[in-house]
């Protein structure tokens, strides 16, 4: 199975930028999006139907914002909606998708840089999720966590360490969480196949050269739970396919 995880900021502006015609080069099985923007109802799904797509979605209660989906190949044989927590439901942050005894959760994490109140609701998010985790490996010891996480772990997955060790996305409790994710039975699918710096799948809209320049920030992740390791066959990042402020990333898996 071929998947891959994509913050798209708005699929109606990233369909303008061609997101459609990238579909066409058939570039994975299953696409899990974050920051939709949308309901099914905004798009033509056709589009997504006649490639071959299953399509699954959860929108935020507010229109225009969040959001996830997923189109897959595979028909999955369960999909399960949000994670019964009432305000990452409410922004429409998870949907999950059952195949066979792997489950695949496409996660939207919540931002922190708009203000304290939601970087408090970051930190509330995190406990939550990791919580429901720890939960659902008991019943399904095979999952696939992809998404936008919006925390860059290491000093290797952001452009300037230093200059961003206040900003949210970096801060000390968010990298801790992420060590403590990690390092309780899931694996980081990237880094098990490239452990060099400068790759990244997000560079800030604010200045025109950020990505250019590669000035960027990795945020966005597949990460597995450890029955499935020895499954994954590659993982990589695609910084050239731009219909985003971020770019998909990708992992190749036996299941």
């Amino acid at each position: 199975m071929r998947i891959i995880s994509y913050n798209v900021n708005g699929i109606r502006a990233a369909i303008k930028k061609g997101f459609i015609d990238w579909l066409k080069t058939d570039p994975a099985d299953v696409i899990c999006l974050q920051e939709t923007k949308a309901a099914f109802t905004d798009i033509d799904v056709k589009l997504l139907e006649d490639l071959g797509f299953h399509h699954h979605w959860f929108s935020a209660q507010k229109k225009g914002y969040s959001s996830v989906a997923v189109f897959t190949k595979i028909k999955p044989d369960a999909v399960f909606i949000g994670t019964g927590h009432e305000m990452s439901d409410f922004e429409g942050r998870v949907i999950q998708l059952q195949f066979g005894d792997v489950r695949l959760i496409n996660a939207y994490f919540p931002s922190g840089t708009s203000g304290d109140e939601r970087q408090a609701y970051k930190y509330v998010w995190l406990n939550e999720m990791h919580e429901y985790l720890e939960e659902l490996k008991k019943t399904n010891p095979k999952i696939i966590l992809c998404g936008d996480y919006n925390i860059a772990h290491t000093e290797i997955d952001i452009h300037d360490p230093k200059g961003n060790k206040k900003s949210s996305g970096f801060l000390p409790e968010e990298r801790i969480w992420m060590d403590k994710f990690l390092g309780n039975g899931w694996i980081d699918s990237f880094r098990v196949y490239n452990k060099e710096p400068h790759h990244y799948s997000w560079w800030s809209q604010r200045f025109p050269t950020v990505r250019l320049n590669n000035k960027g920030w990795r945020i966005d992740y597949i990460t597995v739970t450890t029955p499935l390791a020895k499954q994954l066959l590659n993982a990589t990042i695609y910084p050239d396919v731009k219909h985003s402020d971020h770019c998909p990333v990708y992992i190749e898996i036996k299941i």
